[in-house]
């Protein structure tokens, strides 16, 4: 994992950290709340929001068919959470090997498996929220809505999912340690983690953040990870031709307090549980609470699902503002990781 640069960071370090404790704990909408409007009369989502979250996108499969976590689940994860950033947050021995890892009581498998118990960071770098995701108040075990909180396979005749990670095998073969072997998210083409989506999701680490901004035929959506601008055409139609921008073709109107957001055109580096020809994803963002953005998406492909599916959760408002991520500013991890590479090489050479 690359180390974030400070000007990337900044809001991560201050703001960031004080928004995961923001996230809402209200109950349903309050009856006849309405959003403020904006100059153009439409309903204000304007300023900087967080997706930052403990619930992950897909649930735990221990929890089968269950969608709220319990009082005592919810105490537990929170509790987990704390303890892992204070233990996280010790002070590295500068003397310390390179291979040194804290030792913490709390595991979580997405910084392990980047590196550490901490993700080879200390934990001040890290923002991967403090609460478990409420949407109408409940504790949710998953950001999915499915049954089971888990992707849906395929279950339409002859379909061929994309595989997660797609590399071009001839460019690959030709030059091993090519940078455009390696992913979008390394290369910092687009952030890793889907958080500029669509759908949009938090990655687990940092950096879960976005500004809104609207004017009366498009809203931009500026994705913190990575330095990304979401453009959606307000009233418009899709493009006819088959250029694949990234994020997609996004089209968009109003229904009531509610943008519905229609995207279709994404590039197949950008599949989504393995569909992208003929992807579309549809999200839903209603303002409820002065605090609250509820976030809806659908995905549908009849080429891989018989019916559409989808998830949901709450944006909290950013304490703060968002600066900018400068994502190759002091970063060693690529050309170490390609350097890596031809040092393997040339040792596989010298053993012929």
């Amino acid at each position: 994992m690359r180390r974030p640069s400070l000007p990337g960071s900044a809001s991560l370090i201050g703001a960031a950290l004080l928004a995961s404790l923001t996230l809402a704990t209200t109950s349903a909408l309050a009856d006849g709340y309405k959003a403020p409007r904006n100059e153009f009369g439409q309903p204000d989502m304007q300023g900087f929001w967080t997706n930052v979250t403990l619930t992950s996108i897909t649930r735990d499969k221990s929890l089968g068919n269950q969608l709220v976590y319990t009082p005592e689940q919810v105490a537990k994860i929170e509790g987990d959470a704390r303890t892992l950033e204070q233990e996280g947050s010790r002070p590295t021995d500068p003397d310390a090997p390179a291979e040194f890892e804290h030792e913490t009581t709390v595991k979580r498998a997405a910084f392990e498996s980047a590196g550490g118990a901490v993700g080879g960071y200390n934990y001040f770098w890290l923002d991967p929220g403090s609460r478990v995701m409420r949407v109408n108040g409940e504790p949710r075990t998953s950001i999915l809505t499915t049954k089971d909180g888990q992707y849906p396979k395929p279950d339409v005749k002859g379909a061929e999912p994309e595989p997660r990670f797609r590399f071009d095998r001839q460019t690959y073969a030709a030059n091993r340690a090519s940078y455009e072997t390696r992913s979008l998210g390394e290369r910092c083409i687009i952030g890793f983690g889907r958080n500029g989506g669509p759908p949009m999701f938090a990655n687990g680490f940092y950096n879960n953040n976005y500004q809104f901004v609207q004017a009366p035929d498009h809203v931009m959506i500026l994705v913190e990870m990575n330095h990304d601008a979401r453009i959606i055409r307000l009233n418009s139609e899709h493009r006819k031709d088959d250029v694949r921008p990234w994020f997609g073709d996004s089209i968009g109107w109003w229904e009531g307090e509610t943008l519905v957001v229609e995207t279709t055109h994404l590039p197949r580096e950008q599949a989504f549980a393995g569909s992208w020809k003929n992807l579309k994803v549809t999200e839903r963002f209603t303002r409820v609470a002065d605090n609250r953005l509820h976030y809806k998406f659908t995905v549908e492909d009849p080429t891989m699902w018989k019916k559409p599916w989808g998830g949901e959760y709450e944006m909290s408002p950013l304490d703060g503002e968002i600066y900018e991520y400068a994502c190759h500013e002091g970063n060693y991890a690529l050309p170490g990781i390609l350097r890596g590479i031809l040092i393997d090489e040339e040792k596989a050479k010298a053993k012929e």
